[in-house]
């Protein structure tokens, strides 16, 4: 009885064993995935941000263009204003 017991005991350990091992495995090949994953999106996101960066400057160059012509404008429109004062 204790010999069929102790070889039920050990089939069972050896096999519980087995499966740990495996499931740690596959574990550890999941974060490697994971950290693979995470380097990608990393890169993606610096991509990102060095296009947004690419967009922006000539859009804040064009505000800064067009608020400069509105600035001269008003200027010009000063001037105009003193020199009719000046004629009535």
């Amino acid at each position: 009885m204790t010999d069929s017991t102790q070889i039920l005991l050990t089939i069972v350990i050896s096999t519980l064993t087995i499966l740990l091992t495996i499931i740690g495995v596959q574990i550890f090949l999941i974060l490697i995935e994971a950290r693979n994953i995470l380097k990608k999106t990393g890169l993606m996101l610096e991509d990102a941000s060095k296009i947004t960066h690419a967009v922006v400057e000539p859009v804040e160059e064009a505000s800064s263009f067009i608020k400069g012509l509105k600035d001269g404008l008003g200027v010009v429109r000063t001037i105009k204003r003193i020199f009719n004062a000046d004629e009535d």
